[in-house]
C-alpha cells in the first residue's frame, strides 16, 4: 500500500494516565488546547492557572509559586502598556487583567489558592514549552510570562542555552520527587523568532527534555507532540489561518495520538462514554441556540 505519510513512533507511556490521576498541565497555547481536551472529556486537571506559560523560566516560576502558594500583592501590579487601563502582573497573562489592581488581585489569589492546593495533591504534571526565548524586564531583573504589551524598551530579549533549560528543568522534578511528569514541546511555530531561530530554539527544548528524561527515566516521560505536526501532518491544510497554531483537526489528531501514548486499555470504555456525553451535550447546547 502506498504511504502517504512517515509515522512517528511515540511508543507507550510507562505510567499512563488515568480518571483515576490529578493532572496539572502547564505550558504554551497547546497545553490549553490539550487541557481543554481532557476537562471536555471529564478528567480532573488544572490547566494554565497563571494563563498560557511559553519559556521553562515561567513555567519554573509559576510552579515555584504554586508550592510555596504566596498571595499577590499590589508590588505585583502592572499597568498594560499600550494606553491600556487595565491591571494584569508578570506573572501572568493578559487573559487575567482587569480594570483595578484589587480586581486583579481577587481573581489571581482566588485561582492560585485552587491551583496551589490542586498542585500539592496532583500526582500527574503535563508540561508543554513553547520557545527558549525570555525577555527580562530590565528594571526588577524578571524574565517575565508575558511583556503584557508594554514597549520594547522595557525588557532585554534572551534565548536560554541548553545547560540552563536543564537545570531549570531539574529543579522542577528533584522539588517534586512524588509526582510524574510528562514533557512536550509546542508544535506551535514562533515566526517572529525566525524560521531559523525558531528551529534553535525548539531543538534546544527538546535537547533539554531528552537529557531530563535520561535523569529521571522512572518518572519523567516525552511525548512527541512537535514530531507528530512536523512529520505527520506536514501540510498547511492542518494549520490554522495564521499558519503557525495548529488547526482543530490538527489538535484532535494529536489529542488521539497521545491518548494512543498514554491512556491504557482499560480507561477506553470510560473514555468512550465521556465522548458520546461530551457529544450530546454540544448538541443540546446548538439546539438551544
Amino acid at each position: 500500500m502506498l504511504k502517504l505519510q512517515t509515522p512517528v513512533d511515540a511508543g507507550q507511556s510507562r505510567t499512563g494516565i488515568s480518571y483515576k490521576d490529578r493532572i496539572m498541565i502547564l505550558g504554551s497555547c497547546f497545553a490549553d488546547n490539550i487541557g481543554r481536551k481532557m476537562s471536555d472529556l471529564g478528567f480532573n486537571v488544572c490547566v494554565n492557572p497563571f494563563g498560557t506559560l511559553y519559556n521553562p523560566v515561567s513555567v519554573s516560576n509559576s510552579i515555584q509559586r504554586l508550592e510555596c502558594g504566596i498571595p499577590f500583592s499590589e508590588d505585583d501590579c502592572i499597568r498594560m502598556g499600550s494606553g491600556s487601563p487595565l491591571i494584569c502582573s508578570f506573572s501572568h497573562h493578559t487573559s487575567f487583567a482587569r480594570e483595578t489592581a484589587d480586581e486583579f488581585l481577587e481573581n489571581a489569589n482566588a485561582r492560585l489558592a485552587e491551583a496551589s492546593e490542586f498542585y500539592r495533591d496532583c500526582n500527574k504534571v503535563i508540561i508543554t514549552l513553547g520557545t527558549s526565548w525570555c525577555y527580562r524586564h530590565t528594571e526588577s531583573g524578571l524574565i517575565v510570562s508575558n511583556c503584557l504589551k508594554r514597549d520594547a524598551k522595557e525588557f532585554t530579549r534572551i534565548r536560554l542555552d541548553l545547560q540552563m533549560e536543564t537545570t531549570i528543568l531539574k529543579s522542577i522534578l528533584e522539588k517534586a520527587p512524588e509526582k510524574k511528569f510528562i514533557f512536550t514541546v509546542s508544535p506551535i511555530r514562533h515566526l517572529k523568532d525566525g524560521a531559523h531561530g525558531n528551529q534553535l530554539s525548539k531543538a534546544t527544548l527538546l535537547l533539554a527534555e531528552d537529557e531530563l528524561c535520561g535523569m529521571f527515566p522512572d518518572r519523567c516521560e516525552y511525548f512527541p507532540a512537535y514530531e507528530i505536526m512536523m512529520d505527520e501532518l506536514r501540510d498547511y491544510r492542518f494549520y490554522a489561518e495564521d499558519m503557525t497554531h495548529p488547526s482543530d483537526q490538527a489538535v484532535s489528531y494529536i489529542w488521539e495520538r497521545f491518548c494512543d501514548f498514554a491512556l491504557p486499555d482499560s480507561e477506553r470504555p470510560l473514555l468512550a462514554e465521556k465522548e458520546k456525553e461530551f457529544r450530546r451535550s454540544r448538541h443540546i447546547e446548538g439546539r438551544r441556540k
